[in-house]
């Protein structure tokens, strides 16, 4: 359980420096996954407790449905390096839950957002805001992944 809490911590911080500044650090990002490769082979399992091979085959996973989203430009290289951190520290059901996971709070949002915050604008601030348009268009995925992650650790809980 402590070992979850860690990990849950861990994607809260790296979502939190991802919605605030639209990076991730590499402190976080190479040293989540530095302290999850050598955790994997100092132990022979991953921090949550399964095989090395089911971290490995997390990892496989993780670069086939990132690494052409990054050639693409749709993934940032911190979202990459904070899946593959992931995958090091848990399994492939993790991974792949929390990757769907996040592919429906995006949706979602995507949505939904377009809808609620025009309401919003209308209610609670002045005309001087800029206008909708003027927002960037590519919206911070590590607190998607940190969503999906929750989803995934309470379906598999």
């Amino acid at each position: 359980m402590t070992h979850l809490i860690v990990l849950f911590m861990w994607l809260s911080a790296c979502a939190i420096q991802d919605l605030y500044q639209r990076q991730i650090a590499n402190t976080l990002t190479l040293g989540g996954t530095g302290l999850a490769l050598l955790y994997l082979l100092w132990n022979g399992h991953t921090w949550l407790g399964a095989p090395a091979s089911e971290g490995g085959l997390a990892l496989l996973i993780v670069l086939l449905l990132t690494l052409p989203g990054y050639a693409l430009h749709k993934f940032g290289a911190g979202d990459v390096k904070l899946l593959i951190a992931l995958a090091l520290a848990t399994d492939r059901l993790t991974v792949l839950g929390t990757f769907i996971g996040a592919g429906v709070c995006l949706l979602s949002w995507t949505l939904f957002a377009s809808k609620i915050f025009p309401l919003i604008y209308q209610r609670v601030t002045p005309s001087e805001t800029p206008p909708l348009d003027a927002a960037p268009k590519k919206v911070p995925f590590a607190p998607f992944l940190l969503a999906g992650f929750s989803l995934t650790t309470l379906c598999l809980a």
